[in-house]
Order: C-alpha cells, then sequence, then structure tokens
C-alpha cells in the first residue's frame, strides 16, 4: 500500500473515532436530575413529537467500552493504514501457523500407513476410512456417493478403466486429471456410415443387428476408429479410448446417443486434484478407489 492510501485511511479511521466520541459527548450532555420530564427536541413529524431524553447510562458506557476497545485492537493489530500492529499480526501468517499444524496432525494421523503399498492399504481400515471421507468430499459430486457413476462418469466400481485401474495409474489420474475427446465423424462417414458403424459396435454386445449394417461398419472402423479404439476394439489405456467390446457404456449404449456420439463426437475432463490434495491424500484416495473393485 502506498503512503499516500495508508494515511488516508489513518485520517479515516482516526476521525471516525473522534466524531463517534463527540457525538456521545455531546448526547450525553442533558443529566437526568436536569431534565424535565416532557421535553422535547422542537422535531414534529405530522404532529409526531421527538422526547429529548438523556441516553441510558448502560447504553453510554457500552459505546464507550467500543470506542475503547477499537482503540486497543487498532494498537494490537492492522487496521491504520501501513501500520502493522504491536503484535505483528497478519492473515497470510496466521494461515501458516494454522496449515502447519494440520499438515503435522495429518502427517501423524497417515504415518501408521502411508509408507505401505497401494494394494496394502487397502487392508488397513484406518486406510480406508479416510480415503471414503476424502471421496465424499472431492469426487462424490461426479461419481456418486456409490463410486458407480452416471452417463458420462464412470463407474469406479468396476474393472473396466478408461486410462488403466493399476495403482500408479489412478495416483496420476488424481494429480493430473483427464481430458478425453472423441471426434466428431459425421462430415467423413455421412448419415449411412454412421449408422453402419453404430451397428458394428453393437453387435459386439449385442449380437443380431444387420449384417450388412455390420459388414460395411467393420470397412468404416478399420479406417477410421481403430487408430484409438484397436484393431479390435479393446481400447486403449494409453489414449482413454474405451473398450467396445464389452457391455459397458460410459454415455449410454441407447441406439440414437450412439450414433449420435460417433456424429458429433464428445469430450470430457477428470479435474487435477495436485493442488487441491496432498501426495498422501492423493494416495489415500487411490487406494480407497482400487479397493472398490479389489475387494
Amino acid at each position: 500500500m502506498s503512503s499516500g492510501w495508508s494515511i488516508f485511511i489513518i485520517i479515516i479511521v482516526v476521525a471516525h473515532i473522534i466524531g463517534y466520541s463527540y457525538l456521545l459527548w455531546s448526547t450525553s450532555k442533558i443529566k437526568t436530575k436536569d431534565h424535565k420530564q416532557g421535553d422535547t427536541t422542537g422535531h414534529n413529524w405530522d404532529g409526531i413529537e421527538e422526547y429529548n431524553n438523556p441516553l441510558p447510562r448502560w447504553w453510554l458506557f457500552m459505546f464507550i467500552i467500543t470506542i475503547v476497545f477499537s482503540i486497543g485492537y487498532l494498537i494490537l493489530y492492522p487496521g491504520m493504514g501501513n501500520y502493522k500492529g504491536t503484535l505483528n499480526w497478519t492473515e497470510e501468517n496466521a494461515w501458516a501457523a494454522e496449515n502447519k499444524a494440520v499438515l503435522e496432525k495429518r502427517a501423524k494421523l497417515f504415518s501408521t500407513f502411508i509408507d505401505k503399498s497401494i494394494p496394502e492399504m487397502i487392508k488397513d481400515k484406518k486406510a480406508m476410512a479416510i480415503g471414503e471421507r476424502l471421496f465424499a468430499n472431492h469426487c462424490s459430486t461426479c461419481h456418486g456417493s456409490d463410486a458407480q457413476g452416471a452417463v458420462g462418469f464412470p463407474n469406479l466400481t468396476d474393472d473396466d478403466w478408461l486410462y488403466g485401474g493399476e495403482p500408479d495409474t489412478l495416483v496420476q489420474t488424481i494429480t493430473d486429471g483427464r481430458n478425453g475427446v472423441m471426434p466428431a465423424w459425421a462430415s467423413a462417414l455421412g448419415d449411412d456410415g454412421i449408422k453402419q458403424v453404430a451397428a458394428y459396435v453393437r453387435n459386439f454386445s449385442e449380437q443380431g443387428q444387420d449384417k450388412e449394417l455390420v459388414a460395411e461398419g467393420q470397412k468404416k472402423f478399420t479406417m477410421f476408429c481403430i487408430a484409438c479404439h484397436g484393431a479390435d476394439a479393446k481400447g486403449n489405456h494409453l489414449m482413454g479410448a474405451p473398450n467396445l467390446t464389452d457391455n459397458t457404456w460410459l454415455h449410454s449404449f441407447d441406439s440414437s446417443r450412439l450414433e449420435e456420439v460417433i456424429s458429433e463426437g464428445i469430450s470430457g475432463q477428470m479435474p487435477a486434484h495436485g493442488e487441491l490434495l496432498d501426495s498422501g491424500s492423493i494416495k489415500t484416495l487411490a487406494a480407497y478407489v482400487y479397493s472398490l473393485s479389489h475387494e
């Protein structure tokens, strides 16, 4: 803060204190013994007159105490421009001290299990209880309180993973987040081509699709889709491309929805939590997620 603004704030604060003190003094000049019942200030609003009664003593003393408190506060704490107060208190220092205390307590709490591997951590009841609370606070909004997901949000209780369900992969996903993109193919495939590819994909988990559509769809799938989903359509964890041969669908298996996704494409984002959670909390959360499909 510049010295000019600092001086301006000091003047405003001091002026307020002096002004309030004068206001109290001037309104308390009337002595109870000199006051006559029925005296008014002379103000009149539509026949309503204002009595000129003295302030009750307890009310006056309350205001005096408030002013004295404010002066003491401004001496001890910052509030007068650049003046830091005799205690040298700042919000940043207060936060740092509180955060340090929290981290020390957390380290002590995690010390019994944090050095274990994630497959070992899932056997620790304390670690799983903490992981469950972390999941409820940071993950349940998208994945649901039961971790079974919703349309567009993966089910974490099965063994079907877009980027892999290995412990290190889960830690990386939680830390850095993920960005998935399915490109639009309307211009490349046309309406007929989209129906053909959709029929081919549906045929993996729902046999009995039109054979001609499936045959043509396979040709186009080989041409446009195997780069991400693989020649066997079982996906690619490195790219986050889903397995299309099982019956697990992130964006619904409905016929029209499948064609819409192929036609218009789709994108999704898993936000990074590396700046929100420390490494110990991320590992504990990853262990809890890992436990959901390894019980």
